[in-house]
């Protein structure tokens, strides 16, 4: 059986946490620290209940104005890494948004050890211009980590964080940022800036597609980005991004021996489906090839989903296809029984269907 993500916060990991604040600060009271994180209610919380319990626990253990504070979390930060250490950048968000030059310095430097994309964010909320100017310099920062920062924390629609509706309605603020990093050197950079992309397209396509246009086809670097932040536009088949990226109108692409394993299967498994493309006159060409899946819902209404199957050139006159999909439950989608549709896309036009039931 895994480990669950909250269970890394063990009596090891917290013991090792107040050895370290007490090397840095020798007033540490840690045997005081462990009896306040392991209190009562500690097995009921959640991860991130866990972190903001560790967190408030070390505020009180510490018992120093924050100034001072946190340039002792800052020293032992370094000793500790991954979505664990978030509790030392949710520490300048609880108690550090009265003290701005220290919490930009602290950020900027614990945001290298976990990540201050969540810390970042009231701080935007409260002083948008000042936090996004600060935020363009860090674009411009010579560690990685503090680049990523600079994407990630303003991204309009940042998973398990904060989302922030003044950027949703008008994105013009972040597209400065996403200039300098167009061509970042770093994957982890380039990857958050493609995410802060797709997050635009959702609220704001139209300018989402400009900022394609204008940089597109100037290095593999940024060609990268704008198609990985183009994915939720391109499964939407939106005609200006299609066409970005010479997916033409299929009108001559039919599909033909479009067949399911089974026209009923149970939820936990796996529908094995295939296919084939094919062509009157010349090559296939330039195709972008997905399957959909109208899933049933709770509510007795279908919700569609879109996977893509492969893209590129083709140059054969007929081409098959085969693909298995999971019924299984999953944290990310929940399978209910009922009618269910399978949809072949070609170039995002709707091609063949086929219906079968998902049973309990």
């Amino acid at each position: 059986m895994s480990q669950l993500l909250k269970d890394a916060y063990d009596q090891v990991y917290l013991q090792r946490l107040a050895d370290c604040c007490s090397q840095a600060y020798p007033a540490f009271p840690a045997e005081r620290f462990l009896q306040s994180v392991f209190d009562e209610q500690w097995a009921s919380r959640e991860l991130k209940a866990r972190s903001q319990h560790i967190r408030h626990c070390l505020h009180s253990a510490l018992q120093q104005p924050y100034e001072k504070a946190i340039t002792v979390l800052m020293d032992v930060a370094p000793s500790f890494s991954g979505y664990e250490a978030l509790f030392f950048p949710d520490y300048v968000e609880a108690y550090g948004q009265q003290h701005w030059d220290i919490s930009m310095e602290a950020m900027q430097w614990l945001t290298r050890f976990s990540s201050a994309e969540f810390a970042v964010r009231p701080f935007i909320m409260a002083e948008p211009e000042k936090m996004m100017a600060q935020m363009l310099r860090w674009s411009e920062h010579e560690n990685h980590h503090v680049r990523r920062l600079a994407s990630e924390g303003c991204r309009p629609r940042l998973p398990w964080g904060q989302a922030l509706p003044e950027f949703k309605r008008d994105p013009a603020p972040i597209l400065p940022i996403l200039d300098n990093l167009r061509h970042d050197e770093s994957d982890y950079v380039r990857r958050s800036v493609a995410n802060n992309l797709n997050d635009i397209a959702k609220d704001n396509p139209d300018v989402m597609i400009r900022w394609a246009q204008q940089y597109f086809d100037q290095s593999p670097l940024s060609d990268w980005i704008i198609k990985h932040g183009s994915r939720t536009l391109l499964k939407q088949a939106h005609p200006d991004v299609m066409a970005l990226f010479g997916y033409h109108p299929a009108e001559d692409i039919a599909v033909a021996k479009l067949q399911l394993e089974r026209e009923s299967l149970h939820i936990g498994d796996e529908l094995l489906f295939s296919f084939e493309l094919g062509v009157l006159q010349g090559d296939l060409g330039r195709l972008r090839i997905e399957y959909a899946v109208d899933y049933m819902k709770a509510n007795g209404r279908q919700n569609r989903k879109v996977f893509k199957i492969t893209e590129g050139e083709f140059d054969e006159t007929r081409k098959a296809f085969s693909r298995r999909q999971s019924f299984r439950q999953m944290t990310t989608r929940k399978h209910y029984p009922g009618e269910h549709r399978l949809t072949i896309l070609v170039n995002g036009a709707e091609k063949a269907s086929l219906e079968f039931q998902l049973l309990s």
